[in-house]
Formats: structure tokens, sequence, C-alpha cells
């Protein structure tokens, strides 16, 4: 029986069209050319914006790679679009007030990567309390012999760990912690009464209650720098924040000049505020970061204050 969702004057059994803005990891590229005929505008002569006009009368999906932008301007162009699909959790990078004005469905990556991102942000924290690349790099620069022996880290075991954002991510970064004897505690929209787990009703409060503050929430105009000053100040000058979330969740300004002046323990960021933009500040003062590619292929860093030895 036709499907009333073919459009008119196509076969059902032709493929349906998908437009990507970006290219694909090659394996999600394989997976979706057997099952659709993909539209990649980069592979294009024409200007994005004269590809779009060649398809905007049949293209009706979207799949939006990393944080490609989908706001009005975008919609405007493509009036068939009828669903929107992002390979990311977040999604803050698509207009979801727009979408559903014109009746355009969205759908999100959901619960996928949690367990990956929960395990990178553990990975995070264990560098920065460690120091595991900063100890790498000392050795590889053939410091050791000349210095001697790099300087001890800091345990994770028995940190007290708040977590900003108990969902999905979260909670997994909590189950993992508490394997190291951390106790845990936490500041969400609401309390979460199936975890047992101390609520605090603000990031700050949270914050001066907290060894380490791993932030894992969804950014929103609420949250958008919930990581500020006060927070910071909170957390001390031995504190340390993980960030997995999105990098405007943190007053990024703040943190540099914390960074630069030693007023802060350290930070793991999984993502930065103006990507792929990264501060420069702060490759010149800490000699302890540690660069690595891993997911979506975005930059991920470790910053440490500068040490004293210079490690």
């Amino acid at each position: 029986m036709a499907s009333s969702s073919v459009p008119q004057g196509r076969p059902e059994t032709e493929r349906p069209q998908l437009l990507l803005l970006r290219p694909p990891l090659a394996a999600l590229d394989e997976v979706l050319s057997g099952r659709f005929e993909l539209l990649k505008s980069w592979e294009s002569p024409l200007p994005l914006d004269r590809f779009l006009a060649t398809h905007a009368a049949n293209v009706r999906a979207l799949l939006v790679i990393d944080l490609f932008t989908v706001d009005g301007p975008l919609l405007d162009a493509l009036p068939a679009l009828r669903f929107v699909c992002t390979t990311s959790a977040g999604v803050n990078h698509i207009d979801l007030g727009e979408c559903a004005r014109r009746g355009i469905a969205v759908a999100n990556a959901g619960t996928v990567f949690s367990q990956e991102v929960a395990e990178y942000a553990v990975g995070l924290l264990i560098d920065v309390l460690r120091r595991v690349s900063a100890c790498d790099r000392y050795v590889r620069r053939g410091l050791w012999p000349r210095r001697g022996d790099y300087p001890l880290g800091s345990k994770l075991g028995g940190k007290r760990v708040g977590i900003v954002g108990l969902g999905s991510i979260g909670s997994e970064v909590a189950k993992r912690l508490r394997a190291f004897g951390c106790p845990i505690s936490y500041f969400s929209r609401s309390r979460k009464p199936q975890f047992p787990y101390a609520y605090f009703p603000s990031a700050a409060d949270l914050a001066a209650h907290s060894d380490v503050l791993v932030v894992a929430c969804a950014l929103t105009h609420e949250t958008h720098h919930i990581i500020d000053r006060d927070v910071m100040a909170a957390l001390g000058k031995d504190g340390i924040i993980i960030n997995v979330g999105r990098g405007a969740l943190v007053d990024e300004a703040e943190l540099v000049k914390r960074v630069m002046r030693g007023e802060i323990g350290g930070a793991g960021l999984d993502v930065f505020e103006h990507e792929p933009a990264v501060p420069e500040e702060l490759f010149g003062v800490d000699n302890g970061s540690a660069f690595t590619s891993c997911g979506h292929a975005n930059i991920r860093v470790v910053f440490r204050p500068l040490s004293a030895d210079g490690g």
C-alpha cells in the first residue's frame, strides 16, 4: 500500500533524501548511505545558499552534525523541512521555538552517549588530580633526568564531588565516582528523590560544600554562566571544575583569570564557550594542559595553574 508520506511524483522504492551540512564520521556515513539519498552540501561546488535553494522543495529531513546552528534563516531556506535530528544530546544550537511554530519535529541523541561522556568526565578528573598527561609531557621533554621526579598529584578517593545537573549524564558520573569513595551531592532544577545524594538549592551552595564540581546540565538561558565568579569563589582555590556540558555553562573569562592567578585547583574542559576558539592565555599559563580527540572530534583539554617547577 502506498504511503501518504511519499512525495508526489517520486517512486515509493526511492530512498528518502536526507540533508547534511557537515561531514559525518565514516561509520555513520556508511550506515546512512544505505538508507537515504544523502545531500552533502560540502561536496557541491555551489555556495550553501544556492545549494539549499536547489533542494528546498524536496528536503524534508535534516541531520545536524556537531553543533551546526539551526535558526530562522536556515529554516526559511528549507520550507518543506519537517524533521530535524541532531547527533548531540544538547539542543541549544537549534531554535526549538521556530521549529515548533513551523511544525518541524526535533530529535536528539537522547541517552546514547551518557555512559561514554560520564567515563570521559571521570577520566578528566583523574587527569587533573593525578596529573597524568602533565607527567607524560614532563618525561617526553627530557626533564626527569634534569629536574628529578615529577611532583605527586592528589588522590581522587574521598573527594567531595558536586554535580551540576543530575540528569542522564550526571547520574552516570555519580555512579562511577561513588566507586572511588567520593561523597556525591548535586544541584538540579528539582530534587531527584530516586537518588540517595544530598541536594543543594543553588550551584554556589553546592560549590561551597564540594572539592570538585562536575558540570553536566543542559545549556539554556537560565544555565548560561551558571558557573560564575561567585560559584568559583565558593569552590575555593583548591577546587576542581570538570565541564562535559556546554562551554557557555562556565564563565570562561572568569575561569581564565583564576587559572592565571592560581585561584583554582584545576579544570578539565571537554568544551569551550566559543568553539573552536580556545583562550590563548591558557596555553601560556598551563604547561600541564592535555589535548585529546574523542567522540565528536572536539578539542578536549585539562588545565592546571602553572606550578613552580613549570610542569
